[in-house]
């Protein structure tokens, strides 16, 4: 009896120190690098705010997946907070400055779309716990069949419906325009489809084609401007006008953002290309209140993995490890 008392005795104690564990944010599986959010007054206007020299930066270390395997790059990577948001900058050396997603062009007789992707990076972070995710990352959550050829034959998404991911997608030609990043969220994958899912409301991008699909059916309509990097934003297009005249070399956007709205809209964005390479500001409301949103408390410490596009799709890309985010 005396030996099954202290036998229960000791995975009570276990069990509470467990549960102190959890109360104080203590992340299991932790990542090797830690993202401090350093605590600001007032929010970053901007970039270059001298409020970002409250937050220590990290270089987060990248390794090149599919056409990019072998190679290497870095983000430098900052974090500060408010009462009521979070804001996360990057820096990131990228030679070329790719906006043209399959932009089109008129060659005098005819339209084509132009060679080219666009910049992207992207945040992955548990809304629901994803097994596996603090030690494996985004790994874990694209599945390629076996013995295919590449990932751009696989499914992102969870493995069950209890695991839930909050996915922040920036994209320098489909969202940065529209000021924001793509919000979105990840779920069970199916026979079917992935699970990575829009948040509610409206936003992404409209595809400026014909029913035929052989040429531009939108341009800038008269009073309106072009987006940054000379985007046609959907809001700002208008039908063209028949016997429209073009020149041979006249570009047009092939996918126009769309103003976000709803939970879609939540995470704003700011950012610069200059000097061979990448300045991005994301920022978000730490709790939104979305089902579709990881809810951040200051007082806990969160996981998460980000990834780097660099003029490609989804199955090129630079992974990182999984880091800690921690306010303090």
């Amino acid at each position: 009896m005396h030996r099954q008392s202290l036998k229960r005795i000791y995975w009570m104690v276990l069990l509470m120190l467990f549960a102190v564990l959890l109360m104080n944010g203590t992340v299991f599986g932790a990542s090797k690098q830690v993202l401090e959010a350093a605590k600001v007054k007032a929010a970053p206007a901007g970039l270059e705010d001298a409020i970002w020299n409250e937050a220590t930066a990290i270089q987060v270390p990248f390794e090149g997946k599919e056409s990019f395997a072998g190679q290497k790059a870095v983000v430098a990577t900052k974090a500060v907070y408010t009462d009521e948001a979070v804001y996360f900058l990057f820096k990131w050396k990228d030679p070329t400055l790719s906006v043209v997603k399959e932009a089109w062009q008129f060659d005098g007789e005819k339209w084509s779309h132009q060679k080219g992707n666009e910049d992207r990076i992207s945040l992955l972070f548990e809304i629901n716990r994803i097994n596996n995710f603090a030690t494996k990352g985004c790994a874990i959550v694209c599945h390629v069949p076996q013995g295919a050829p590449n990932a751009k034959d696989g499914k992102f998404g969870t493995t069950t419906a209890a695991e839930k991911g909050d996915l922040w997608h920036w994209k320098a030609a489909r969202s940065d325009p529209a000021g924001v990043a793509d919000d979105t969220w990840l779920t069970q994958i199916s026979d079917k489809e992935g699970g990575r899912k829009s948040d509610a409301g409206k936003g992404g991008d409209q595809k400026n084609m014909t029913e035929d699909k052989s040429a531009p059916k939108y341009m800038l309509a008269p009073g309106k401007s072009l987006a940054k990097n000379d985007i046609l934003l959907a809001a700002h297009s208008v039908e063209i006008p028949a016997g429209t005249v073009f020149k041979a070399g006249d570009m047009l956007t092939y996918r126009m953002p769309k103003r976000a709205e709803g939970s879609r809209g939540d995470i704003k964005a700011e950012s610069r290309y200059a000097g061979g390479g990448w300045t991005v500001m994301l920022h978000r409301s730490l709790d939104t209140g979305n089902e579709d949103d990881v809810a951040f408390n200051t007082r806990r410490k969160y996981n998460f993995a980000m990834a780097l596009f660099d003029d490609s799709g989804d199955e090129n890309s630079y992974d990182s490890e999984v880091l800690t985010l921690e306010f303090k």
